[in-house]
């Protein structure tokens, strides 16, 4: 599918989502939506970001197989650009979609890898509720007809794996169904694993986190195995503990969207061999 950088001229699907109860002026199409973002060049991520630092690396060149140590004060996005540029051949355009507790580090994260694979980015939950007339209408919607707001929720998945070059947050919509999860094979899945406690510390909803925690808690373990269907999971705690930091806070953008981009990078080299092995002598 092909997306021409920096304009609105896509070719992509562009049936309209019209579930009973949900009425379009003009017809929805994700070629008409306002979360349709070009490639940005200079995006900033004030969640789970902390000062550059000084380092001393050592980088293995895979050409001549000498190590080069480099000491500079380190750009905190070039290890994540430089790796995304490593894979970009493999990937092949195949969208990536980005399950799990909506938060706001997913969020980042997935403005930061779009940014990055030099992708298009989407919030399906947002493309919901822009068809549905905003986000209050699209609630009322999904208590009066559940069915016909899971159907929305399907056609904005059609349309988006329909695409490629895209990073798509996706609702907890996506991994409750068969025909939703069949979607998201379309492209290559993963489960950002936020704590709940985390994700109620960045709640913006007015509640005290008292009150939030417990909900997000029961969110957590109703989801848990739906999000667990992912190509492969990427753990906020894990990816502290890999980098040595008692305090998850201490996690950057940068740290988790690498995580991100080195899953990416094992699930294309597993793809690449078990094409290998299936071809003929």
């Amino acid at each position: 599918m092909e997306i021409i950088a920096g304009t609105t001229a896509t070719t992509m699907a562009t049936q309209s989502i019209t579930p009973k109860g949900l009425k379009f002026d003009p017809p929805f199409s994700l070629l008409h939506s306002q979360s349709y973002a070009p490639i940005r060049t200079s995006l900033q991520y004030p969640i789970i970001s902390r000062k550059p630092r000084i380092t001393t690396r050592s980088i293995a060149d895979d050409t001549t197989s000498n190590t080069v140590t480099k000491v500079a004060a380190e750009d905190p996005s070039f290890a994540v650009k430089k790796k995304a540029a490593d894979i970009s051949t493999e990937l092949k355009g195949t969208s990536v979609f980005l399950v799990g507790m909506n938060n706001a580090i997913k969020t980042h994260l997935g403005n930061f890898l779009a940014d990055a694979l030099r992708y298009y980015y989407f919030d399906s939950d947002s493309l919901v509720f822009e068809a549905a007339g905003g986000e209050s209408a699209a609630k009322a919607f999904r208590e009066s007809d559940e069915k016909g707001y899971q159907q929305a929720e399907t056609e904005v998945l059609k349309q988006l794996s329909s695409m490629g070059r895209l990073v798509v947050c996706a609702g907890n919509g996506a991994v409750q169904s068969s025909a939703n999860l069949a979607l998201l094979r379309h492209g290559i899945s993963l489960w950002i694993d936020v704590p709940p406690g985390m994700v109620a510390r960045m709640d913006h909803s007015g509640f005290p986190e008292s009150e939030v925690l417990p909900q997000l808690f029961a969110l957590y373990k109703e989801m848990r195995d739906g999000y667990a269907t992912a190509d492969a999971t990427v753990s906020l705690q894990k990816v502290a503990s890999q980098l040595g930091y008692d305090d998850l806070d201490a996690v950057t953008t940068e740290d988790m969207t690498l995580e991100v981009l080195k899953e990416i990078e094992k699930l294309t080299r597993k793809k690449k061999m078990m094409e290998e092995a299936a071809r003929p002598f």
